[in-house]
């Protein structure tokens, strides 16, 4: 599938939640103080399991539609095609706070801040794709993009909090 403009708003929400989930999941498993390599299996989870739900919720959500609406089918999104762009999305974006973790495996240099690497890979990611859901949604895109690197941050803020504060569970 090559890109159309008419999933933008898909690719939009999927990327927002990969990067966002993908964030939480691990502020909370470094609040927590678990090891790299448990960050990367509960990561990778994330991108797939979240990922596949979003996108088979997407379709679902389409698919309903279309059939309660019974609209041509030129006029509509197909439903095949936008739970494939929020999947694809969701992995691509979502896959940016795991980057440093993956990078530092091959990198060792990179452990000490792989961390911080993240949070700001991540950032940049939330700048990005707030700006383009501006864009779709004829809003100011600096607000837009900023109201999207806030709300991730408070995302990934609560986890870390969370994490730190349960950190005596992981054993």
């Amino acid at each position: 599938m090559t890109f159309n403009k008419k999933y933008l708003p898909e690719y939009v929400y999927g990327g927002i939640d990969g990067a966002v989930t993908t964030l939480a999941v691990i502020a909370g498993a470094s609040g927590a103080s678990l090891s790299s390599g448990i960050i990367i299996i509960l990561g990778f989870a994330n991108l797939i399991a979240d990922g596949f739900s979003m996108a088979v919720s997407n379709y679902l959500s389409t698919k309903s539609n279309s059939e309660l609406n019974k609209r041509k089918c030129d006029e509509e999104k197909a439903p095949i095609k936008t739970g494939f762009a929020t999947f694809i999305s969701f992995i691509l974006i979502g896959f940016i706070p795991l980057l440093s973790f993956v990078l530092a495996i091959f990198f060792p240099i990179l452990n000490e801040t792989k961390f911080t690497i993240s949070i700001v890979l991540t950032g940049i990611a939330f700048l990005i794709v707030g700006g383009a859901k501006g864009i779709i949604v004829k809003k100011p895109v600096i607000k837009s993009s900023f109201e999207t690197l806030l709300i991730g941050g408070a995302a990934a803020g609560l986890a870390f909090l969370i994490g730190y504060v349960l950190r005596g569970f992981a054993g």
